[in-house]
């Protein structure tokens, strides 16, 4: 773990792939085959996708490509990962990082969509909080602000009263871009400069503290 011990905050705005839920299985399994069927060097193209909307990763990895076509592949891959949920399972500490929020003002802001969120989160026995910000409610894909702008909003507090929990390099950057403090979870996030690190979440403590929500790391 690096950087503060606490943190206090309004409300906690959630990333799902990387942060709650494992599914590297399943995006390492479609996109090395979207790898090939392109001719990319697959190991590329997994430093590009995490944390990015498909379209965003193609638009970055074949920038010769129509957005439509982009679009339209984006759509085939989506489907494809909604249908695969072999091996997907929570981050270590999840179920209870999770149960820890019941009451607290919270939101997923996720680059999945509503089908492959829900699909994901149940694999992975965890509870959707009752607000979520999917593909379907932006239009740009992190490491662009807007899925935190948003979430913040639904949740009715200041941006700067939001801590970000997230994994990779382009939610890290969403987070920051936001103007929110961000907390990276597991081996990705490190070198991307969050607010605070940790390997995952057992090392997070949440409580409620006159009316702020209260992290302990450790």
């Amino acid at each position: 773990m690096t950087a503060a011990n606490v943190l206090t905050a309004r409300a906690l705005l959630l990333d799902m792939d990387g942060t709650l839920v494992n599914s590297d299985a399943v995006v390492e399994r479609c996109w090395r085959q979207w790898s090939a069927k392109h001719g990319l060097d697959a190991d590329e193209v997994m430093r590009v996708v995490h944390g990015r909307q498909g379209y965003a990763s193609m638009a970055l990895l074949l920038p010769e490509r129509s957005m439509e076509e982009n679009y339209a592949e984006n759509r085939e891959m989506l489907a494809q990962e909604t249908a695969d949920m072999d091996g997907v399972v929570p981050v270590p500490g999840a179920p209870e990082f999770m149960a820890s929020l019941a009451g607290l003002p919270h939101a997923l802001v996720t680059s999945a969509d509503v089908g492959l969120s829900t699909g994901r989160m149940a694999a992975a026995g965890l509870s959707l909080p009752e607000i979520r910000v999917t593909a379907e409610n932006v239009g740009a894909s992190k490491p662009d602000p807007e899925g935190f702008l948003k979430g913040a909003a639904e949740l009715g507090f200041d941006p700067a009263d939001c801590v970000v929990f997230e994994d990779s390099g382009a939610g890290i950057a969403a987070g920051h871009a936001a103007g929110m403090r961000v907390v990276g979870v597991g081996p990705r996030a490190g070198e991307y400069e969050p607010t605070v690190w940790v390997d995952d979440l057992t090392q997070v403590r949440v409580s409620a503290d006159a009316g702020f929500v209260r992290l302990t790391f450790n």
